[in-house]
């Protein structure tokens, strides 16, 4: 077999994610590689943990990226906080809700499902009644669940669980960088992310943030954490380095430089700018895509600017408008999950993927696919009420 250099197409990325790298980002992944026990690598990793306790919030938090993708912080938060025979109520609204359920159960859990329709918050009247004389160890909830573009408030549930005795774990892989992410302003034990996201840096690791609470929760465990390489007892005695650092696995060095980057980019524009950004291109999109007649499965008050689901108008075959975007404009969005899978498509206007240039596109890009299959031609429209919307 003989193997060539690949050369991947230029794509422009605006689905679920990932998002567009930004180039300075992707210059810092080129950066010279050194050893992970380095001096000058120590430093980067203490100037990282800081970086993920600004923008997460998370002042006195345990504050590291893992070294996987952001599944990999729902993970160490279940198998790390729960022991079998816990409780751990778990409300689903879509897709990661239901990898929620399915981690805690691989963690031994008694589960507790609080399900709600996809494409609807999580509700707390229904969480305080499952949390209610359960004596449970866990809340688990979505703050941005990416299958739907849904929001949830994360404080009112995280008041419920701290009322009945519980942790909170919050998934924020979409969320972080895109909208505020509060972890101790919520009261949240654990808040996880994902790199590829809001945050425009490559797929590959999940900043990951654990209050003071959480671990010694972790600490006082009465059997071994069933994952090795996310046991949060290891690996923060190479994270947290007091008294030298110990050996855990060799960190992806590389990656960690973009991540380095991704949050100076984050920091240099303001966390209150950047989610402004993000609330002003979803506004902007939002009023393109009515203008063009179509409808979103989200009602506003509870939409995720970051990622839009819009429904797929009767007789039009959404894969084929997605094929067209690829081929014509080398534009992804991404297709629906679930029982969704068919009816929505979702558009995501992702850290460097948010940009007015992005949404322009986009809407021309859509609009021509829809033509295609004979849909009313709406390009003009929603490009006007785009533009109306942006001035």
């Amino acid at each position: 077999m003989t193997l060539q250099s690949f050369h991947p197409p230029r794509r422009i990325l605006m689905g679920p994610g990932p998002s567009d790298v930004s180039p300075r980002v992707l210059a810092a992944l080129s950066r010279p590689t050194i050893g992970h026990l380095d001096p000058a690598f120590q430093n980067l990793m203490e100037e990282i943990k800081a970086a993920l306790a600004e923008v997460m919030k998370a002042p006195g938090y345990a504050c590291l990226p893992l070294p996987a993708p952001g599944t990999a912080g729902m993970e160490a938060a279940m198998m790390n906080l729960l022991e079998p025979g816990d409780v751990a109520v778990v409300a689903v609204n879509g897709q990661f809700g239901e990898r929620m359920v399915d981690m805690a159960g691989r963690a031994g859990a008694e589960v507790v499902r609080v399900d709600h329709d996809w494409g609807t918050p999580a509700d707390p009247v229904r969480v305080g009644a499952a949390l209610e004389g359960r004596r449970a160890k866990l809340l688990a909830f979505v703050h941005a669940e990416t299958s739907t573009g849904t929001l949830t408030r994360p404080k009112p549930l995280c008041d419920l669980a701290r009322a009945a005795g519980a942790l909170t774990v919050v998934d924020c892989v979409t969320s972080l960088g895109g909208v505020d992410v509060d972890a101790a302003g919520w009261g949240a034990d654990v808040v996880y992310s994902g790199t590829q996201k809001c945050l425009s840096a490559p797929p590959g690791l999940s900043p990951f943030a654990m209050s003071p609470k959480a671990r010694e929760a972790v600490a006082a465990r009465k059997e071994k954490v069933r994952n090795w390489l996310l046991d949060m007892s290891l690996i923060m005695a190479y994270w947290g380095g007091e008294g030298g650092r110990t050996y855990h696995h060799t960190a992806p060095i590389n990656a960690l430089y973009g991540l380095h980057e991704a949050l100076v980019a984050l920091l240099e524009e303001g966390l209150d700018a950047v989610h402004a950004r993000h609330k002003r291109m979803h506004g902007a999109l939002a009023a393109g895509i009515e203008a063009a007649g179509l409808k979103f499965l989200v009602a506003p008050e509870h939409r995720l600017p970051e990622l839009n689901a819009v429904l797929v108008p009767e007789g039009i075959d959404e894969a084929r408008v997605r094929a067209h975007m690829l081929a014509r404009y080398d534009l992804e969005i991404g297709a629906g999950l679930g029982p969704l899978r068919g009816r929505i498509w979702r558009i995501g206007l992702m850290g460097a993927s948010a940009t007015p240039w992005h949404v322009r596109l986009c809407l021309v890009a859509l609009c021509d696919a829809l033509a295609a299959q004979n849909y009313p031609d709406a390009s003009r429209a929603a490009l006007a009420a785009a533009e109306a919307a942006l001035a």
